[in-house]
């Protein structure tokens, strides 16, 4: 493991207990959190995009905003839903936020998850061609997103352009230069992990896997890494792939710890039905300090993986998801992280 950093879901909620209690709300503190984060020694501020909901929704105005807020951290998503995505204008957004940033921008993306409303992809306009799936154009949105950063250039230019244009076809632009090697691929199953390895992404891989083999959730995920790095070799890349995995983690130090979380020391995996899938969802880790470095270091997955997650409670407020930040990082340091 040699980087830790939070994962926001950026609930909202106009609830008096909740301290994002509009969209202004979150985003403002989600901003703040990546700062804090950072001063604290983070190495990534991730957040999640959901869309018809009360939740963190279009990632670039946030992400070019921490951007030019921080310094050093790396600044990512976890994940945008292709299914909702013109690839062409994402090239756009995506380069504009990596070069602002000073290129720290770790770009997760995927399929998507199970939606606020039925197929809401339709209201953005983008709708799956004959005989293809929801997740098969996801897949092609994909393939014409990583074809056009690689930043070759592919429209005719115009003979009479407004400005003048340099020789050749034309590309997008702003283009950022090695941003193609920062995208992930959020990964369900371990053959969605091993085909990502054949595109030449990233591994983002979360807390649920839509499958279910038996094993400890832990053990399920390690085998997938296993499987994604397997497949990366052989498909002849030059670079070595990143791997992420998340968790939700809870350091029990303080009264306030035990009353949020002290009721999941007992939590456990859980098995059950996901878009139609037996699917296995990862436990939370709550302890005191010791005993959570114990049961951390025996996780398969997070061993094998270079990059660690935390999943925020983001509605807790910022000062609170910084102390949760704080603690893991304490933990993580008696384990040998960054070694």
């Amino acid at each position: 493991m040699k980087r830790i950093g939070f994962l926001s879901f950026g609930h909202w909620t106009p609830h008096p207990q909740s301290a994002t209690q509009s969209a202004s709300d979150v985003l403002l503190q989600s901003i703040d959190l990546a700062v804090a984060a950072e001063e604290l020694g983070a190495d990534g501020a991730y957040y999640r995009v959901h869309h018809f909901a009360r939740q963190l929704a279009s990632p670039f105005p946030l992400l070019a905003a921490v951007g030019a807020k921080t310094e050093r951290i790396e600044i990512g998503t976890g994940v945008i839903d292709m299914r909702y995505e013109n690839p062409l204008y994402m090239v756009e957004d995506a380069g504009a936020a990596d070069l602002i940033s000073g290129g720290r921008l770790q770009l997760g993306i995927s399929r998507g998850s199970p939606e606020q409303v039925i197929e809401g992809y339709r209201h953005f306009d983008h709708h799956p061609a004959e005989g293809e799936s929801d997740a098969d154009m996801a897949r092609r949105h994909t393939a014409r997103f990583l074809d056009a950063l690689e930043g070759e250039g592919f429209a005719q230019p115009n003979p009479r352009p407004m400005f003048p244009n340099p020789p050749g076809l034309l590309r997008l632009e702003p283009h950022s230069e090695g941003l193609r090697e920062r995208i992930w691929w959020g990964a369900g199953t371990r053959g969605t992990a091993e085909w990502a390895a054949g595109e030449g992404m990233n591994l983002m891989s979360s807390t649920l896997l839509t499958e279910d083999t038996g094993v400890p959730f832990h053990q399920l995920q390690a085998e997938q890494i296993q499987r994604y790095r397997d497949a990366w070799t052989a498909a002849g890349h030059a670079r070595e792939p990143r791997v992420s995995v998340s968790r939700s983690v809870f350091p029990l130090r303080s009264e306030q710890d035990h009353a949020y979380f002290g009721l999941e020391r007992r939590s456990t995996d859980q098995v059950g039905i996901i878009d139609g899938s037996r699917s296995t969802f990862g436990k939370t880790y709550a302890a005191e300090p010791d005993e959570l470095a114990r049961q951390l270091a025996a996780d398969e997955a997070i061993a094998a993986a270079d990059t660690l997650l935390l999943t925020v409670p983001n509605q807790l407020g910022v000062d609170y998801c910084a102390h949760v930040i704080e603690g893991v990082l304490e933990v993580a340091t008696e384990l040998g992280w960054r070694d």
